[in-house]
């Protein structure tokens, strides 16, 4: 592993000014995530953890404290900027998949390709967008609409195109919240296939089930972490999809 930070995080604050009161959402965080890890990020609401992920992901700014993505001093950007890094280095996925209606699976895909500074011509960006989509097991599904699509294809539809500018870290908020158990664990399973592939990811997830996916925990409680452990008894989703499939088949022949 690396031994230069993906993510570096330095006594991270965040307050909010709402009228005469000031919110403390992040309390002097410090966190380093290397290159390759899994990381869930977890704690009840108002724990600070959505804060954290804005400011992980370049969506809002620490009121102080330093933050460096891939060696990049994040804090000191202007916005233009920032839009830049957000586009280049930084992968999103959101609870919502936020795939645009009207559009093929494969358009969906390379949209982030046309705010990218390194003009990506045509034959590229479909050949880049196939292979996110193959990635993920959607290549035979590519000229299709999102409402063509279930739930869980539209999830990885949303995680080929967060991965489509090779991005240096995947974000994931609560990827997993709008989708039923077997769902779940099949979009665990593509995540724990991109990780092994060498892929950055962090999670923000509520779920204790779907944060044993991942390889490290980090707990938040009023703006500060709590614990930072790894996690001793993670899961395997394609053993664990192995073992509902025979367990509804079970039902099935009873």
């Amino acid at each position: 592993m690396s031994t230069n930070p993906v993510i570096q995080l330095a006594d991270i604050h965040k307050v909010y000014h709402t009228g005469d009161v000031d919110v403390h959402a992040v309390r002097g965080i410090s966190l380093n995530i290397f290159p390759g890890e899994f990381v869930a990020i977890m704690g009840s609401s108002g724990s600070g953890k959505s804060t954290l992920m804005n400011l992980i992901g370049a969506l809002d700014r620490p009121t102080g404290g330093s933050y460096r993505l891939d060696g990049i001093d994040v804090s000191t950007l202007n916005r233009d900027r920032l839009a830049d890094i957000r586009n280049e280095k930084i992968g999103f996925v959101f609870q919502g998949f936020n795939l645009l209606s009207r559009t093929t699976a494969l358009e969906n895909v390379e949209m982030p390709m046309l705010y990218n500074r390194q003009r990506i011509g045509g034959p590229e960006q479909r050949e880049r967008a196939l292979a996110c989509l193959d990635l993920v097991g959607l290549a035979a599904r590519s000229d299709h609409k999102p409402n063509q699509l279930s739930g869980g294809q539209q999830q990885r539809v949303a995680i080929a195109r967060a991965l489509v500018n090779r991005p240096s870290l995947l974000l994931a908020d609560e990827p997993t919240g709008n989708l039923d158990s077997q769902t779940s664990i099949e979009i665990m399973g593509v995540f724990q296939k991109l990780n092994e592939q060498g892929i950055t990811i962090v999670m923000v997830t509520h779920e204790l089930d779907v944060a044993r996916y991942t390889k490290r925990t980090v707990i938040l409680r009023d703006g500060i972490i709590r614990t930072d452990t790894p996690v001793a008894d993670r899961l395997n989703a394609e053993h664990e999809l192995s073992q509902l499939k025979q367990a509804q088949q079970a039902v099935k022949l009873s």
